[in-house]
């Protein structure tokens, strides 16, 4: 059974870090995208990072340079660092493993951005 579970989630005042992790049991964690998303009330989810398959890794333009994702092979987990937070970080936090015609998603962890 494939399972992803997010931790790290909080409240943090604006202009705080938190770093969200994911660990990823079930699955050949080294085969698979690990990507990360988010949900605010009332929002689609949006697409935050992504590590792929060869180590590098994509962000989206609205945390560019403050997120910072990394992925452990030998640890199966996935990590996203965020700095400099802003009340419009506020959201669930997702990460998703995929690969093929696989898909998998974490229950999501609550980032609350405000003082």
């Amino acid at each position: 059974q494939v399972q992803l579970v997010e931790s790290g989630g909080g409240l943090v005042q604006p202009g705080g870090s938190l770093r969200l992790s994911c660990a990823v049991s079930g699955i050949d964690f080294s085969n698979y995208v690990l990507d990360w998303y988010r949900q605010a009330p009332g929002k689609q989810r949006e697409f935050i990072a992504s590590a792929t398959l060869g180590g590098s890794i994509n962000y989206a333009d609205s945390v560019k340079g403050r997120f910072t994702a990394s992925r452990d092979n030998a640890k199966n987990t996935v990590n996203l660092q965020m700095n400099s937070l802003k009340p419009e970080d506020a959201a669930v936090y997702y990460c998703n493993v995929w690969g093929g015609t696989e898909n998998y998603w974490g229950q999501g962890t609550q980032v609350t951005v405000s003082s």
